[in-house]
């Protein structure tokens, strides 16, 4: 189950809080411990070619950092899981630790993750590349000669992965982290199906088809859906072969979960990549362990405990979040050195 490249990439190791080395209370705990936002962002509407839009969030006016001379800490941009927000503790609190370095931080919403419901039928999936390009281009543009690193978590770091293994050298980014992504879809889907992953799975798909039936005039236009159809969907296979399939030009749910899924393609990323995954994690079986030998500018971290986007240190009294200390610390050559081949 080894892959080549393993534990050769953070500065610190991961060790589950004292007391909290459950893969459920690991994965559960972050919401109870970081009830709402530690700041509040400065949001942007970017418009996108086919008439819809994402909307951003930063960790201060992207406009001015954009126009100061003098202005040049590093850019640090993170892509979310699956009904996932600037609200999701580990969202607003990596852009927070980020931020305190000296960096600033966005947050990318997929379409109809923001506070504002998207306009078209279309929504987002784990394969959807192009808003991400999107947003990058355009972060790029205001921020040509500063280094970028990016983070995505769960789904996020599944479309991350697809997005560096296409663009490859053309990435607009210097380096990235890959958290808990599912990157063999099929397998993802069936274990959420299984003992008390299902409250998860509950969790989500009750946000999932909510958003669907707030725009069920556009999904019946686009799908011949109709309420009754959205209501009577029990498992996440059944929402992604009715709904996300079709709606993003897919024959079924298993043609986008083998299309999507980022395993198989790590190898084609050519920026700096790791990856850090938690063999507990309730919502993945080992089948997303990559299981041969990675290039060299791939480091994986695979650690035993940590449950899914937990990664809980310290104890239960004093629970620490550990990937908002480790890598601001892994990426601080980024800032300390101001990364004068850019300036």
């Amino acid at each position: 189950m080894k892959s080549q490249n393993i534990d050769a990439g953070l500065h610190q190791r991961f060790i589950a809080a004292t007391g909290l080395g459950n893969a459920h209370v690991q994965t559960l705990v972050p919401r109870f411990i970081r009830k709402q936002a530690l700041f509040d962002p400065v949001w942007e509407t970017l418009e996108t070619p086919d008439g819809d839009f994402l909307e951003l969030a930063w960790s201060e006016d992207p406009i001015s950092a954009s126009t100061n001379a003098h202005d040049a800490r590093p850019i640090f941009i993170l892509f979310h899981g699956l009904e996932g927000s600037f609200e999701s503790p580990y969202a607003n609190g990596l852009m927070h630790s980020f931020a305190r370095q000296g960096w600033l931080s966005v947050v990318m919403h997929f379409r109809g993750c923001g506070p504002t419901p998207n306009r078209l039928a279309r929504a987002y999936h784990s394969g959807e590349i192009y808003d991400a390009r999107q947003f990058l281009e355009l972060t790029n543009q205001r921020f040509p000669n500063r280094p970028k690193i990016a983070v995505g978590i769960s789904l996020g770091g599944n479309m991350l992965t697809n997005y560096l293994a296409h663009f490859q050298d053309q990435a607009l980014l210097d380096a990235a982290t890959i958290v808990s992504a599912p990157l063999d879809l099929s397998a993802c889907a069936h274990r959420i199906e299984v003992g008390f992953s299902k409250v998860y799975r509950r969790y989500l798909l009750s946000s999932m088809k909510k958003n669907a039936l707030n725009k069920i005039h556009l999904l019946e236009q686009s799908l011949g859906l109709t309420t009754q159809h959205v209501k009577t969907i029990q498992r996440l296979y059944q929402f992604d072969d009715i709904i996300t399939a079709p709606l993003h030009g897919f024959k079924d749910a298993n043609d986008y979960y083998q299309q999507c899924s980022g395993l198989q393609k790590l190898n084609r990323i050519t920026i700096p990549t790791q990856f850090i995954h938690a063999k507990d994690d309730p919502f993945m079986t080992h089948a997303v362990i990559p299981k041969f030998k990675l290039n060299n500018n791939l480091k994986y971290q695979l650690f035993n405990n940590g449950g899914h986007v937990g990664f809980i240190s310290g104890s239960w009294r004093q629970p620490q979040f550990w990937l908002e200390q480790a890598l601001p610390s892994y990426y601080s050559h980024f800032n300390d050195h101001k990364m004068e081949k850019y300036l």
